[in-house]
């Protein structure tokens, strides 16, 4: 198959050595022309995210274009090349078929059954064949692994489950409202996971999201952000009857929530019923809040634990998802190998219709006494007779190849019809 794919992942190296590589490989107006200059690269894709930067590509010889890629890969990064042995794998033929099925169905994911990594792929799919990078083989490799992702979200609940604390929570505000069509959110601390939160509950279909900040500038640029409003942060519980959840992750020191100030705002509130989710250490809500009349409050271990279980629930998954590979493997290679009789059915199809071709035109001065439609009778005849006579042959040949062991009936069909 002569397929090679080497790359650099977070398993094998820490972020700032992937960072490296991946800004250098990230202009695929750059990367691709630069891969498919090197004789021994017939066709190539580039994949470079902040967790992963992989090379598949189809090559003339395998260690000629194995050290290449190597080598390319420690000088975009700008390693040693015995320190990027160290920090890369390589797979080869129908072992890096299964580990792009694998990626793309975000098995190999540091989240497992992540989205996003299925469209980086058909980005740099796209950016390749945009530059004319891709042929036969990897349209086919890649438009299979599209398959295989599909067939994984489909068929099983990889994706399923949050596995994210502020996903988690999240899910849990839509249990106890059903939907968040319509609601209104308050932000305290401005946060990579308040700002996580914020993401999915945009998504979801929250109406109003206020930001509160100690830096007033952060919450500013957040609220810019999310189309939300930045409030003060000293005056943030006056803002808690307008709304229905709360999410807080500070770093302050104490409870910054009390019970008074809840009760107060329930007085007020218009629907009577807040959900506060505290994902702060230390935490930010008072616990004895959680004792209130309708007031819902969950903590991070809450959080963990509806994390640890759907984790769990993934994996669990994961071997149905390694399942449909195996079965999407079987496919693949079935079809790769019958690759290895194309060029035999073709120039036996070539053959015939020369010798059809030659026997017409021999017989042209008999032919051009019949009719147009006598002659198309003709013509159709002719070539139902040899399409009869190749079928079996044909037939025998594509069965054999799909066994994937060596092709005897390939040789002989050469040797008596002198192919």
């Amino acid at each position: 198959m002569q397929l090679l794919l080497v790359g650099m992942n977070y398993k094998t190296a820490p972020l700032q050595l992937r960072e490296r590589l991946q800004n250098s490989c990230t202009d695929q107006d750059i990367i691709i022309p630069e891969l498919m200059s090197h004789p021994e690269i017939r066709e190539a894709i580039c994949l470079a995210t902040c967790n992963r930067v992989e090379i598949i590509a189809r090559v003339g010889d395998a260690q000629k274009g194995g050290e290449f890629l190597k080598s390319f890969m420690a000088r975009q990064g700008n390693f040693d090349l015995s320190e990027v042995e160290k920090l890369i794998y390589m797979h080869r033929d129908f072992e890096a078929v299964r580990h792009l099925f694998r990626v793309s169905a975000s098995l190999d994911s540091m989240v497992m059954g992540e989205p996003q990594i299925l469209g980086q792929i058909k980005d740099a799919y796209r950016a390749a064949v945009d530059r004319h990078a891709t042929g036969v083989l990897l349209n086919r490799l890649t438009h299979h692994a599209f398959q295989v992702a599909k067939r994984v979200r489909s068929e099983t609940e990889i994706a399923g489950n949050a596995v994210s604390i502020s996903y988690a929570a999240v899910e849990l505000a839509k249990k106890i409202f059903g939907n968040l069509k319509g609601k209104a959110v308050l932000l305290i601390g401005a946060g990579e996971m308040s700002e996580l939160a914020a993401r999915h509950l945009i998504r979801q279909g929250v109406e109003r999201i206020y930001i509160a900040n100690r830096t007033m500038a952060r919450a500013e640029q957040m609220a810019e952000e999310f189309h939300g409003a930045a409030v003060p942060f000293d005056d943030f519980f006056t803002f808690l009857p307008e709304v229905d959840i709360v999410i807080a992750s500070t770093g302050a020191p104490g409870y910054i929530l009390t019970p008074q100030m809840v009760s107060s705002a329930l007085k007020k509130h218009r629907q009577h019923l807040l959900f506060l989710i505290d994902i702060a250490v230390p935490r930010d809500i008072d616990p004895d809040v959680g004792e209130l009349d309708n007031v819902y409050l969950y903590n991070i271990d809450h959080l963990q634990d509806v994390v640890d279980t759907n984790r769990a629930l993934r994996q669990g998954e994961s071997l149905k998802a390694e399942e449909i590979i195996d079965a999407e493997m079987a496919d693949f290679e079935k079809w790769f190998n019958s690759l290895a009789v194309v060029p035999t059915i073709v120039k036996l199809r070539e053959k015939t219709d020369s010798i059809v071709q030659g026997e017409m035109e021999r017989f042209s001065s008999w032919l051009g006494g019949l009719s147009e439609e006598d002659r198309a009778h003709v013509e159709w005849l002719v070539a139902s007779i040899v399409n009869k006579i190749l079928h079996d042959p044909i037939t025998g040949l594509k069965e054999e190849s799909s066994e994937g062991d060596e092709i005897p009936d390939m040789a002989a069909i050469r040797r008596l019809f002198k192919l």
